[in-house]
């Protein structure tokens, strides 16, 4: 549909309305009781969100491709249906393919008490079985206010049973990175990647802290995290259902460097805290059932604790 068909089937006076963003992509602009977000149709991507009053707390890259059939850098990207590299074929794009597409836009709402929910969804075609070989249906719900909601589902509608991957991989913007700390992860195991090798390593019982390039993959927790930022005055808390992963990420200064579409001095006013099920976490679906993951960030300001 073009923007003129998407406002006049979607859009809502002051709250919901289409338009031209990066590259010429399709966004959609939410203005809500509380707060505002941009989510772009290509990956049904978030690329902002801003409680009223706050500044900004989803991250984007300067560098970030805004093209057909490329990952966006930043944002919240939907990695679905598999997370990291492939394991059933060579030569696969990483975190997935829903996040290379563009999703059709189905519903937006204001609900009573303000907030405005927005919905979009993608399904197997015959480019997805090029990638992949089973037939879905995939959900994104965003409910925007002064909390962000995120909500994915997918939906087996093939004749077996299969198994997925996946992330909300949320870049969150900060201060800077050495100064921050992640609570919630305290005394439990977790993967350390960095460098390709993989490595069991238990978190002590202080928060998590930044010094060196850092990728964490915390499985079989549902703990509430906590980002500690005192350069920005606030606190970020991510509640999260239906995952049982959380992965903690900062590429540093060598990997940053190595990353077209990441700025080489951008890494100090990021991290990502992801919410997920990845590894022996993932998640079979069986034929005509459902699974959802949803992410609730809130902000808890010095102004607002006093």
């Amino acid at each position: 549909m073009t923007l003129e068909e998407l406002n006049k089937r979607f859009g809502i006076a002051g709250s919901v309305s289409f338009e031209a963003g990066p590259g010429g992509l399709t966004q959609v602009a939410i203005r809500a009781k509380g707060g505002e977000a941009r989510v772009m149709l290509h990956g049904a991507h978030v690329t902002h969100w801003q409680p009223a009053g706050e500044k900004p707390v989803i991250w984007m890259s300067g560098k970030s491709w805004f093209e057909d059939g490329k990952p966006i850098r930043g944002g919240v990207p939907i990695c679905l249906p598999w997370f990291g590299a492939a394991t059933h074929a060579a030569d696969m794009p990483g975190h997935g393919i829903a996040r290379l597409r563009a999703w059709e836009f189905i519903s937006a709402r204001t609900l009573p008490d303000g907030r405005v929910e927005a919905v979009l969804a993608t399904r197997s075609d015959e480019w997805t079985q090029r990638y992949w070989p089973h037939e879905f249906v995939a959900k994104f719900t965003v409910v925007v206010g002064a909390t962000l909601t995120m909500s994915l589902n997918m939906t087996n509608i093939d004749k077996a049973p299969y198994a997925i991957t996946e992330a909300l991989h949320t870049y969150f913007a900060v201060s800077d990175i050495h100064q921050v700390k992640v609570h919630g992860l305290e005394n439990l195991d977790f993967t350390d990647t960095v460098g390709g090798v993989r490595r069991v390593v238990r978190q002590g019982g202080e928060p998590i802290t930044f010094a060196a390039e850092t990728d964490r993959n915390n499985t079989a927790t549902q703990a509430t995290t906590v980002l500690e930022d005192p350069g920005m005055g606030r606190k970020i808390t991510i509640e999260k259902t239906g995952s049982d992963s959380t992965v903690v990420w900062n590429p540093w200064i060598a990997k940053s460097a190595k990353m077209v579409d990441f700025g080489d001095d951008e890494w100090p006013g990021m991290v990502c805290i992801e919410t997920a099920n990845l590894g022996p976490d993932a998640v079979t679906i069986k034929p005509g059932k459902s699974h959802t993951m949803e992410a609730r960030i809130s902000i808890h300001s010095q102004r607002l604790l006093g």
